[in-house]
């Protein structure tokens, strides 16, 4: 045998090792896999079922239902005024429904949100009269959180829980000087003398600052009209009473902005005589915690299997 005849087979001997120490790597990683899948299936099959059959035990019999407006009030979040009004609904419309609790604890957010809100705990009431519904404040409960509490029947708080803030804020900030020291030329075409209100970029025209302050002052006008009209009799106003201001939870209690001491222990308990709680809030569920958590990563690495293992998706 030539040395050439020994070399091609030493090559192919290399070769087919090689060949085969790849198809055991791609077995592998299909193998783990296949397993993750099987086992993350599993796990959601598992999780739904225990969901499902709490749920169907608990609300079989009288109980408080809770809604919970928690964070910034605002489109998109989980205290927007779409999922806290059908949350509400759900509750309401439960034949085992004895009380409705809102717990809330938010500094605010959207006073279209919040007027929405306020609106639809207002119908509620109206068309189930059978059903209190009591806001229980936590840590804050200021400006657009304070509104949507207004609607409630009563609003109890802790001593040093944070309550009021009732006003209306429009924040922006002008970089003109810093445009001028980088030597940075705006240039804007508008149509319309009032189209380019407020931008950032170009001086504070006193007239845009009018504008801006009586758009303001009309949705702060509507924010003290929801709270006469929810509080009515027991509000003891005060000349700074709608200036912004923050209250504790006791001192609130004085201005007849909240009713009394509680918390949604107490108040199922004691109020409204039904110590099972149910809650209605609405969550994320699995889907949407697995797409916002891991998003296109799962997808990338699924790719990156595919890929390694010789596969392409297309």
């Amino acid at each position: 045998m030539t040395d050439n005849d020994g070399k091609w087979e030493r090559g192919l001997i290399e070769k087919l090792a090689t060949e085969a120490l790849k198809e055991q790597r791609r077995a592998r990683r299909w193998g783990i896999f296949w397993k993750l899948l099987i086992f993350g299936y599993l796990t959601v099959v598992l999780v739904l079922a225990m969901d499902y059959k709490g749920g169907s035990e608990t609300k079989s019999t009288r109980h408080t239902a809770l809604v919970e407006v928690s964070g910034i009030i605002a489109p998109g979040t989980d205290a927007s005024a779409e999922k806290v009004s059908f949350a509400l609904q759900a509750a309401f419309k439960d034949k085992n429904t004895a009380g409705v609790v809102l717990r809330i604890n938010s500094p605010g957010g959207s006073p279209v949100q919040s007027q929405m809100l306020f609106d639809e705990m207002k119908r509620l009431r109206a068309k189930y009269p059978s059903i209190p519904l009591y806001a229980v404040v936590e840590d804050l409960c200021a400006s657009g959180g304070y509104y949507v509490a207004a609607a409630a029947d009563r609003i109890y708080v802790a001593k040093s829980s944070l309550i009021g803030s009732i006003g209306v804020r429009m924040d922006g900030f002008g970089v003109t000087g810093l445009m001028e020291k980088l030597g940075v030329e705006r240039r804007l075409l508008t149509a319309g003398s009032n189209k380019a209100m407020l931008d950032p970029f170009s001086p504070l025209e006193e007239s845009h600052k009018q504008i801006a302050v009586g758009l303001i002052g009309e949705i702060h006008d509507q924010f003290v009209a929801a709270v006469r009209d929810g509080r009515g009799k027991r509000l003891k106003e005060t000349p700074d009473m709608f200036s912004g201001i923050i209250w504790t939870g006791a001192k609130s209690i004085d201005l007849g902005l909240t009713d009394a001491l509680g918390s949604l222990d107490s108040v199922a308990r004691d109020v409204i005589k039904a110590e099972g709680i149910v809650d209605f809030t609405q969550k994320e569920n699995i889907a949407e915690k697995f797409a916002r958590r891991f998003g296109v990563g799962v997808a990338s690495g699924l790719a990156e299997i595919l890929a390694r293992s010789g596969l392409t998706v297309r």
